[in-house]
């Protein structure tokens, strides 16, 4: 910060405790008396009660000094340090401030035997909106568009008649809840008082690193594996799959805090019904590897029938005479149930070591390259994108990080240590000569630029 050396900017960050000091509210009451107008002060600070298992032990996360606002630390912070920032100061600014006075408006439209309905609403003050600068009069948004609620309505009179000017023929149907993203689940758990702050991260993390989810446009589903683990611990653990358990042994841990319960006493419950129904699972619950579900399919390397295994990544088709055949085969459920061996993708690359052809597979980190001839041949190799990396010539292959994300990065790794996140295009650029550009992926429209640092070549992607 300048003269003022190194400054912690926000307080401690993995709170969940509502609590803020006296000098702190002192600070932003006048913070808001400058900005807003004295219009915008309640007349006490706005207190919020702390959630029944919160740690109170910090203060609420909030700016450390009224003397720092965003404008101040814009050009010192990186974007996403900012745009945090930013939001930390905007909500304990919001959080002392009026609330906000809006109308809400109904009209009952009659024709005939029909009746219809419109709603809306209008602000009237916004009090602690103006703090997110919302204006719904001026400018509404593409949400709000489509949601009656954000709708102005005009002045009309009971008894006033009106005329139809268009009509629309439109049916809607009931749609399921949107499957849940980071941002929801966490308001989930949350909701439900399962973990804190400090586990959130690390919730989200396993789920997707145990491949019990996937992530497609920045929802979770739930893949094979995810639904079948799940299945086993409802079934066996009923009790503690359950999302009353957490709220009940918060609880239950209080009470052994305020000395109203005896610790040991409070662990024989807990534990001895669970060390039976532990006992009990161990037999009912599946070895999912060891499973095997018969099929009419016939193994084409040795004639025996072929199985459905459980693997890494998900059901596959494996010769019942493992480990003599060794053959396996990739499968699709059609609608009705039959299976269906996937076709070998083939390609026209042939193997280094014994000169058969190269067919394509899918691993845990993305597609491939196989030998045909295995087992008796294991050779594999990555798939190149058909560009040479710029380091050492080797062939540029697309990867996955143990996250799933995917990149790009030289097929002589470890030795090149190339990588790229966005995706080399076998076009020169025209600027400095490099013998590829990159597409990079962005919110704000996707841009083919020069991967070169000192060209400064880029246009929008066609």
């Amino acid at each position: 910060m300048g003269e003022e050396g190194p400054v912690g900017l926000i307080t401690y960050m993995r709170t969940d405790s509502a609590r803020v000091s006296d000098t702190a509210i002192g600070q932003v009451r006048d913070v808001i008396a400058k900005k807003y107008g004295p219009s915008y002060l309640p007349p006490r600070p706005n207190f919020f009660k702390n959630k029944k298992a919160a740690q109170d032990a910090h203060e609420a996360i909030r700016p450390t000094s009224m003397d720092h606002p965003p404008e101040k630390v814009r050009d010192i912070l990186k974007k996403d340090q900012y745009r945090l920032y930013e939001l930390i100061w905007t909500r304990f600014v919001a959080s002392q401030m009026a609330p906000a006075l809006i109308d809400q408006t109904g009209f009952d439209i009659v024709s005939g035997d029909y009746g219809l309905r419109a709603t809306g609403s209008q602000i009237r003050f916004p009090g602690f909106l103006a703090a997110y600068q919302v204006d719904r009069e001026t400018e509404a948004s593409p949400a709000e568009e489509e949601d009656d609620e954000g709708r102005l309505l005009p002045e009309l009179k009971e008894g006033e008649k009106m005329a139809i000017e268009s009509e629309k023929p439109e049916q809607h149907f009931t749609e399921p809840s949107p499957r849940f993203n980071e941002a929801s689940l966490i308001r989930e758990l949350e909701e439900k008082g399962i973990g804190r702050p400090s586990t959130y991260a690390s919730i989200v993390s396993t789920i997707l690193s145990k491949d019990y989810v996937r992530k497609d446009e920045n929802r979770f589903h739930p893949t094979q594996l995810g639904t079948i683990v799940n299945q086993l611990l409802v079934d066996c653990f009923p009790e503690i799959l359950s999302v009353q358990f957490t709220a009940k042994m918060e609880d239950e841990l209080d009470e052994v805090e305020e000395g109203r319960r005896n610790y040991i006493e409070a662990l024989r419950d807990f534990y001895g019904p669970f060390a039976e129904t532990l006992h009990q699972a161990k037999g009912r619950m599946k070895n999912i590897k060891a499973q095997e579900i018969a099929t009419d399919l016939s193994c084409e390397k040795c004639g025996n029938p072929m199985v459905i295994k459980w693997g890494r990544r998900g059901e596959f088709l494996a010769c019942k005479n493992y480990p003599a055949c060794k053959n396996t085969r990739e499968f699709r459920r059609e609608t009705t149930g039959e299976i269906r061996p996937e076709k070998r993708e083939v390609t026209g690359e042939f193997c280094g070591e014994c000169g058969s052809q190269m067919i394509i597979k899918s691993g845990r980190f993305g597609k491939f390259l196989a030998c045909s001839s295995y087992p008796s041949c294991k050779a594999t190799r990555s798939m190149s994108i058909g560009i040479n990396c710029p380091q050492c010539g080797g062939k540029i292959v697309e990867r996955r990080t143990r996250k799933g994300r995917s990149f790009f990065g030289c097929s002589k790794y470890p030795k090149c240590h190339f990588a790229s996140w966005d995706r080399p295009l076998a076009e020169a650029c025209p600027q400095c000569g490099s013998p590829f550009v990159v597409l990079k992926v962005r919110k704000t429209g996707d841009q083919v630029a020069c991967p070169a640092k000192e060209c400064e070549f880029s246009r929008p992607a066609g």
